[in-house]
C-alpha cells in the first residue's frame, strides 16, 4: 500500500472516530422529562448556534437557512468549507449559511440531533426544517436541493 493510501485510511478512521464521539456525546446527555433537545430549546446557545425559530425571526425578510454541522479537523468538513463560503457570499441577502463546529460546541450535536458529520440542515424562511443530508454535499447538489425546496435564489446578488 502506498503512502497516500495509508493517509486516506487514517483520515477516514479519524472521521469515523469523530462521528462516534459525537454520537456517544448525544447518548450521554440526559434531558429532564419534557425538555426538548431540538433546535427549539431556548437553552441552546453558543457561538454560531442559534435555534431555527429565533434565527428565523431575527432575519430580515425571514430568509431560508442552511446549517452545516461539522468539525474543523474533519476531512469532508474541510472540503465543505469553501463551498459554504461561496454560498454565503453569492447568496448574501437571499439565504443564511451557517457552520457549527460540533467539536468546539459539543452540545450542538445533540441539539440538532445529528448522527454523523458533516450534516447539512435546510430550513425554510419560516424556520421549519425541510431537508437533512449527511456527508459531503457538493455546491451543485446544494443548489439543486434549494431549488427543489422552492428557495428562490439568484446568483450574484451579493455586495462584494
Amino acid at each position: 500500500m502506498n503512502k497516500y493510501g495509508k493517509i486516506a485510511i487514517v483520515a477516514v478512521l479519524a472521521v469515523v472516530v469523530g462521528a462516534v464521539l459525537v454520537v456517544k456525546q448525544n447518548r450521554n446527555q440526559d434531558s429532564p422529562p419534557g425538555e426538548s433537545r431540538g433546535p427549539g430549546n431556548p437553552a441552546f446557545e453558543g457561538s454560531g448556534s442559534q435555534d431555527a425559530e429565533s434565527t428565523a425571526s431575527q432575519q430580515k425578510g425571514n430568509l431560508p437557512r442552511l446549517v452545516d454541522l461539522g468539525a474543523g479537523k474533519c476531512i469532508p468538513c474541510k472540503m465543505m468549507a469553501p463551498i459554504l463560503e461561496e454560498l454565503k457570499k453569492e447568496y448574501k441577502g437571499q439565504m443564511e449559511v451557517q457552520f457549527i463546529d460540533v467539536w468546539d460546541n459539543r452540545a450542538a450535536g445533540g441539539q440538532y440531533g445529528i448522527r454523523s458529520i458533516p450534516t447539512q440542515i435546510f430550513y425554510d424562511a419560516s424556520g421549519k426544517e425541510r431537508f437533512r443530508h449527511e456527508g459531503f454535499f457538493s455546491k451543485e447538489d446544494i443548489l439543486a436541493k434549494c431549488e427543489e425546496l422552492g428557495f428562490n435564489l439568484k446568483e450574484g446578488k451579493s455586495d462584494g
